[in-house]
């Protein structure tokens, strides 16, 4: 096996390994199963490992809760799986989402302690956080996949894509969490890092609340 090593991001500290095997990646994967970092992300014999910035993990930690108070707050049940390993040897990709999340699929996966993609579907929402962008196409992996929706947020503005005829296309509204737009999220993310966390969860959840009464 020859392996190609390109450094991409030194505050990300990311790599790129070329003409890395199938069994390789499994290997990789069994033995950082009970650990939190590195990420890795697999397509086609190209592997990504990335260990992750403060900054990053601030941003996902407040997409999560975001999605966690909207659900809750719209009556919409939901199961968070963080990031979770989702790989498919016969399309021979694999990613570990920033965060990820079940709606409409959440019953058929609720009494499970292990996902199979030839028989379990993928999550719903896939939230990813692009800081830096990633050096692999990972819409193309979500894509053969079959992750519905995608938020993908660059660290300026949050982009809504939906799954359409095999490909991502970008909308305003979400549509896991019906009345979300694209704009309400990119104001909620970057007002995250000032302030108390307590009043702008309060905010979030007080939204919330102002769409549900309108129903």
């Amino acid at each position: 096996m020859t392996a190609g090593l390109t450094p991409l991001d030194t505050h990300e500290s990311r790599v790129v390994l070329s003409n890395i095997s199938w069994g390789t990646y499994e290997s990789l994967l069994a033995d950082l199963e009970d650990c939190s970092a590195p990420r890795l992300t697999y397509d086609r014999g190209s592997l990504e490992i990335e260990n992750l910035s403060f900054k990053h993990e601030l941003f996902n930690g407040a997409a999560s809760l975001i999605v966690n108070v909207l659900a809750e707050e719209f009556d919409i049940n939901s199961r968070g799986l963080g990031s979770t390993t989702f790989r498919r040897e016969d399309l021979k990709r694999g990613f570990e989402p920033d965060s990820c999340f079940y709606f409409q699929n959440e019953p058929l996966i609720r009494d499970k302690d292990r996902l199979d993609l030839m028989v379990d579907p993928p999550p719903d929402l896939v939230v990813e956080i692009d800081i830096p962008s990633p050096s692999l196409d990972k819409f193309s992996i979500f894509a053969q996949l079959g992750v519905p929706e995608v938020w993908r947020y660059d660290g300026t503005a949050l982009g809504i894509f939906h799954l359409e005829g095999g490909s991502y296309v970008e909308r305003q509204l979400s549509g896991v969490l019906p009345v979300v737009t694209n704009t309400v999220l990119t104001d909620f993310l970057s007002e995250s890092l000032t302030g108390s966390r307590l009043a702008w969860l309060r905010k979030v959840r007080g939204w919330a609340r102002e769409q549900h009464q309108k129903d």
